[in-house]
């Protein structure tokens, strides 16, 4: 399969598909952020113990990013499939339009019928990885961000406030979404093709799939939509980071 083709073709042909997909898959997204941080947090203090929090360690905020990013990817990668095969369903050779889903849960159905339990989880060791390293680089420069940024301003400004932390809160959680997709969209350009390739005998190692675009493409079809990517990654992320730092204070739990 051309690989480089078929990711030109991932990209939704029109607004209206695309608009459906999110539709049926956005109640199941707007759980998974609050599941994800909140195993973050207990790890995070869990690894802390007793010891008060000061500068950020590395040897806490890896591992319990990491940690929650790996079990995350239990619930993103079966998501993240229908996703991708109901956005690049319809009128390409690539997908017949005998095999074109309804639903999601269609979609669920058809791959369980063809593939097996295990073919819903496809592409699970690409999310694996992109999620467990990807988190780790997302909340090292977010905390390391987050200290610096406020241990400078807050001893500097008379009128110290909320609208101070919404702003460190959207610059840090912008920057770290930057972070994430730099360190591992390869992974995610791999486990697209992973998970679309209508080969169920197909490759699934990402590494072996990335070496094959890398001579073909260069980094440069490794990094295949990384404009759009980032253009999402800041607005996106700076969003999650402030409703969940103001929820903390809502809730009145101390953020480390």
């Amino acid at each position: 399969m051309d690989c480089i083709a078929l990711l030109e073709y991932c990209r939704p042909k029109e607004l209206k598909d695309f608009i459906e997909v999110l539709h049926h898959l956005l109640p199941g997204w707007l759980w998974k952020d609050p599941f994800f941080f909140g195993m973050y947090s207990q790890t995070k203090q869990y690894l802390q113990g007793g010891v008060q929090s000061g500068e950020p360690r590395p040897q806490v905020i890896i591992p319990a990013a990491a940690f929650s990013g790996a079990i995350n990817s239990f619930v993103l990668c079966p998501t993240e499939l229908l996703k991708c095969r109901m956005q690049i369903q319809g009128t390409d050779s690539l997908v017949p339009m005998s095999s074109r889903y309804s639903s999601p849960l269609d979609c669920a159905l058809k791959t369980v019928k063809n593939e097996g339990v295990t073919g819903i989880f496809r592409g699970g060791c690409a999310t694996l990885l992109r999620e467990s390293m990807g988190n780790a680089t997302f909340f090292s420069v977010y905390e390391y961000m987050r200290y610096h940024l406020h241990s400078r301003i807050k001893p500097a400004s008379s009128d110290y406030s909320g609208l101070i932390d919404i702003g460190i809160g959207i610059v840090t959680g912008g920057v770290s979404g930057i972070a994430f997709w730099l360190a591992v969209l390869p992974l995610d350009v791999a486990k697209t093709l992973i998970q679309t390739n209508p080969d169920k005998n197909s490759q699934r190692n990402p590494f072996v799939i990335l070496s094959s675009i890398y001579k073909r493409a260069g980094l440069k079809g490794c990094y295949t939509g990384l404009g759009p990517t980032l253009s999402r990654a800041f607005p996106a992320n700076a969003a999650t980071i402030v409703t969940w730092e103001l929820a903390l204070k809502m809730l009145g739990i101390k953020h480390d």
